[in-house]
């Protein structure tokens, strides 16, 4: 596009669940010349994933709709900046769920771009866009890549001086499209009426359990324990191996559960402690002593858990 002259702006939708290289898009943007403005997809992002009009890939990604989002959201930004068009490097036929004739004139559509969206890469092989048709544009210049096959993509690459070391991988690195962190999401949606980027940030850390409502996460090393801490919301017990190396646990209260019986409560911080104990030093011990924390501080004496079949039960 700059070499034929047009003034790009770069726009970076920054999704909870793609973990991406630090500074990626600022430094993609810097390499090639454009300025960067970043959009973060939030709680409404949420509710599209919790449910999708277009559905489901191979786990809980929801290609389409996450497509579509975007795309609504590089509208609102050219309406803002009066943009004539929208470029997305797109190739035709790389993403199976996405990518294909009919899902690229879909997102097209029902973003409202219908005949704006220009993908350069892969243009001689699709209807010409009004900016081709309005000479705006050449189409001559543009490119015929499809498939997933990126030789020509990193030889452009190494045309334009951009450095290799900064190509994001193939994969993409979305989590929804990993079945494991798939089914911590799907629990999510299943127990919270309500979920916020706060939750998403801890399903991406430690092993979760499930007892009945209660969601118990356990750490998995030292900076597991204190991003688990950082991520605690006031209602959250706390629990950890007295005297021991032990991981931080998080215990979370549903809204509905603080109204009933303690009793409910009081089962929850007993198999929260026992868990602690089976990933903490103490783990061979009969007895250990867990402190559990919230509004003040009390402890329990437990066994650590050592039923593989019982874990596996409560595994999320």
């Amino acid at each position: 596009m700059k070499e034929q002259g047009i003034f790009v702006v770069g726009l970076h939708v920054k999704i909870p669940f793609v973990a991406e290289k630090k500074e990626y898009a600022r430094l993609s943007a810097s390499q090639i010349g454009i300025p960067l403005l970043t959009v973060h997809a939030g709680e409404e992002f949420l509710r599209i994933v919790r449910n999708p009009r277009f559905g489901y890939g191979s786990a809980l990604n929801p290609c389409i709709d996450c497509r579509i989002f975007m795309l609504r959201k590089a509208k609102e930004l050219a309406e803002r900046i009066n943009a004539s068009f929208v470029v997305t490097g797109e190739v035709l036929n790389e993403r199976p769920m996405s990518q294909h004739r009919t899902a690229l004139r879909l997102v097209e559509r029902e973003s409202g771009l219908e005949g704006l969206v220009l993908r350069p890469l892969s243009a001689k092989l699709l209807p010409a866009t009004i900016p081709e048709r309005e000479g705006w544009v050449e189409r001559r210049k543009m490119l015929a890549i499809r498939g997933r096959s990126r030789k020509i993509q990193l030889a452009l690459a190494r045309k334009f001086g951009i450095s290799l070391e900064n190509v994001a991988s193939p994969a993409g690195g979305c989590l929804l499209t990993y079945k494991e962190f798939a089914a911590k999401l799907r629990d999510l949606f299943e127990h919270n009426a309500e979920v916020t980027l706060r939750d998403v940030e801890r399903l991406k850390v430690g092993r979760h359990f499930r007892f009945k409502r209660f969601k118990i996460i356990v750490g998995r090393n030292e900076e597991e324990n204190k991003r688990l801490l950082s991520l605690r919301k006031a209602s959250d017990f706390v629990l950890e191996v007295r005297g021991f190396g032990s991981p931080v646990t998080i215990l979370e209260v549903p809204a509905e559960v603080e109204a009933g019986e303690t009793k409910e409560i009081e089962e929850a911080v007993e198999v929260a402690a026992r868990l602690t104990a089976r990933y903490s030093d103490a783990k061979d011990r009969a007895e250990v002593l867990v402190s559990v924390r919230r509004d003040g501080e009390s402890e329990v004496r437990v066994s650590p858990l050592a039923s593989e079949e019982e874990i596996s039960r409560l595994r999320v």
